[in-house]
C-alpha cells in the first residue's frame, strides 16, 4: 500500500517572524499516524494544539493564520504557508510542530529552508493508508470584477497539478513569465518551486509597518521591488520566481485540506483568502470529493510512491 509519512528524528529552526519579527524557535518532530499537522504553541501557560483543516484559517490577510476552534481571539500561529507547503512537497501528512511565539519564521522567504530541515531529519514510513482528498467535480470562486477579477478552481486529475497566472501591472515583474504550471507528480518540487521567495513593494513598507505587518523583513527574506526594479543584489532565483511563489503558496494553502489532494488547481491572481475560500467551497459539497487510499502503490499516480532522498 502507499503509506503515511513522518519524520525519523526530531530537528529545529530559529528565526523571526516576517510580520511580528518576533524571534520563534521551531520544534518539528514525528507524529503517529492520522495525526495531521499539528502546530502546539509551547510558550503558552497550557500548550495550545491547533490541527491544520481549512476550519482552522482564521485570518488570511498577507498570510495563511490558524487558530483553535478557528476563533480569531483564540491562540493562533500565523504565516503557516511555506512550512504546510514543503511538507505537501516532501508528502508528510504527520507532522508535531512546537512553536515558541505566534508565528512561524520566515527563514529566506521560501520553503528551501524547511524541506532542508525535514530531509534532514529524513522521513519514515508508517504502517497505515495514506488518505488522498480527490476531486470529483470541478468548482470555481471568483473574486472582484474588471480588472480586479481573481478566480480559483479545482477539476478532476489523477494527480496534483497546479497552473498559476499572476498580473501585477509592474515592469520588473511583467519581464518575467506571468504563468506557471508544475506537476507535484515530476518529484521536482524542491529544484523548481521550494526555493521561490515572498515578495514586496518598498513603497508599501511604510505603511504596512504602521498596521503592524511585515516588521521581520528584509532583503534576506523576501525580494523587494521599487517602482522599477529588484533591489537584491543577487537578483531573481528563477526567471520565474515570482510566479513561482504563489504556486508555493497555494500548495500550502490547499495542503491546509488535512491531506493531499488529487485534482488539478488553476488560478488567476488568486491569493490566501480565495485559495480558503476555494478549500472550504469545494469540501462544502459532499458530492464534489471523495477520501480514497491506494492498497497497491503502483496503482497511485505517477511519482507518488517515491520518497525525496535525504538531503
Amino acid at each position: 500500500m502507499l503509506r503515511q509519512r513522518t519524520l525519523k528524528s526530531i530537528t529545529r529552526a530559529v528565526g523571526v517572524g516576517m510580520h511580528s519579527g518576533q524571534k520563534v524557535e521551531l520544534t518539528l518532530k514525528p507524529a503517529a499516524v492520522d495525526t495531521g499537522i499539528m502546530f502546539r504553541r509551547v510558550d503558552l501557560g497550557v500548550p495550545a494544539e491547533i490541527v491544520v483543516r481549512p476550519g482552522a484559517v482564521s485570518d488570511t490577510r498577507m498570510a495563511s493564520t490558524i487558530s483553535v476552534g478557528g476563533d480569531p481571539g483564540a491562540p493562533k500561529v500565523r504565516t503557516i504557508e511555506h512550512l504546510m507547503s514543503a511538507c505537501c512537497g516532501l508528502g508528510l501528512d504527520n507532522l508535531v510542530v512546537d512553536i515558541t511565539a505566534d508565528e512561524v519564521p520566515i527563514l529566506d522567504g521560501s520553503a528551501a529552508s524547511f524541506v532542508f530541515l525535514l530531509q534532514s531529519a529524513g522521513i519514515a514510513l508508517q504502517d497505515a493508508p495514506k488518505r488522498f482528498l480527490r476531486v470529483k467535480k470541478a468548482v470555481q470562486v471568483r473574486q472582484g470584477e474588471g480588472a480586479r477579477q481573481m478566480w480559483a478552481r479545482l477539476e478532476p486529475y489523477h494527480g496534483f497539478k497546479l497552473g498559476f497566472e499572476i498580473g501585477f501591472d509592474h515592469p520588473a515583474v511583467d519581464a518575467t513569465g506571468q504563468r506557471v504550471e508544475f506537476d507535484m507528480g515530476s518529484g521536482r518540487y524542491k529544484r523548481d518551486i521550494a526555493r521561490a521567495r515572498t515578495f514586496g513593494f518598498s513603497k508599501d513598507v511604510e505603511a504596512m509597518r504602521a498596521r503592524g505587518l511585515t516588521l521581520g523583513g528584509a532583503m534576506d527574506n523576501a525580494i523587494v521591488l521599487d517602482d522599477v526594479k529588484v533591489l537584491n543584489a543577487g537578483g531573481l532565483r528563477y526567471d520565474d520566481e515570482f510566479a513561482k511563489h504563489k504556486i508555493l503558496d497555494a500548495i500550502g494553502d490547499l495542503y491546509n485540506a488535512g491531506h493531499p489532494l488529487l485534482g488539478a488547481y488553476t488560478a488567476f491572481k488568486s491569493g490566501h483568502a480565495l485559495n480558503n475560500l476555494l478549500l472550504r467551497t469545494w469540501l462544502a459539497d459532499p458530492d464534489a470529493w471523495e477520501l480514497v487510499s491506494f492498497a497497491d502503490a503502483a496503482q497511485a499516480p505517477a511519482g507518488f510512491a517515491e520518497l525525496a532522498p535525504a538531503w
